[in-house]
């Protein structure tokens, strides 16, 4: 069976170049923060076909954008309760589905870095994917915050390098190594995606808006154009 049958997939997902860290800057080597995670129910695209989050295991195969499958080394779980009164900040993020090629509607950390695709990342970076904050995403095709009504368990799953991986269909979201190595930090080779701040991640989503609106637009165009016709 192939990978088109098992998750359902009229067509392969696009391919991208590895991507090269920066030689300049500090480095500090420590522990990638858990900031990042995804929501138990939350079905990623495994081996065994599309798996809930919480029912993979240390060892099994998870499908990554760049390179095929991958082997989890790392599973770390954690349940939090996140408090409306603390602030719109904290709150997670709800993707509709369709939003971000998701199936289902899709609930993120604010922090959850998400894989997007828009023309200003290859004008900006010369890679038209670009990774950004699902929280920069607020208000993006319908993409909203909301306050949880119970305990979350978030699982948090980690391979040997950052991978991206797909959620509930075509969603990609970023999961970060446990722990940068010196020696992979200085490889020309090694790949990884740098999560964008806060104002260039703004810039995304208003180019992604601006897209939405221009396409919107010539099928008006096209369609007014067949009625005519």
């Amino acid at each position: 069976m192939g990978m088109d049958e098992m998750f359902g997939w009229k067509e392969k997902s696009p391919q991208i170049a590895h991507r090269s860290v920066e030689r300049s800057g500090a480095f500090d080597g420590g522990l990638a923060a858990q900031t990042q995670g995804l929501m138990a129910g939350t079905r990623v695209a495994s081996n065994l076909g599309w798996r809930s989050v919480e029912a993979l295991a240390v060892g099994d195969t998870v499908l990554t954008f760049d390179h095929g499958m991958q082997q989890i080394i790392e599973i770390r779980r954690r349940v939090v309760w996140i408090d409306a009164a603390q602030g719109r900040a904290g709150l997670p993020v709800v993707v509709p589905a369709g939003a971000l090629d998701n199936r289902t509607e899709l609930t993120l950390l604010p922090d959850q870095g998400v894989l997007v695709d828009c023309d200003a990342a290859q004008d900006m970076y010369g890679d038209p994917f670009a990774v950004v904050p699902a929280s920069a995403l607020d208000g993006v095709r319908g993409i909203h915050r909301a306050a949880p009504f119970q305990e979350l368990e978030i699982i948090a799953i980690y391979f040997a390098r950052d991978e991206v991986i797909y959620a509930e269909g075509g969603a990609l979201v970023h999961c970060p190594a446990t722990t940068i190595a010196l020696d992979q930090f200085l490889a020309a080779d090694a790949a990884t995606y740098d999560l964008l701040g806060t104002s260039d991640a703004a810039f995304i989503a208003e180019c992604l808006m601006r897209e939405d609106q221009i396409l919107a637009s010539v099928g008006r165009v096209s369609g007014a154009a067949a009625a005519y016709c």
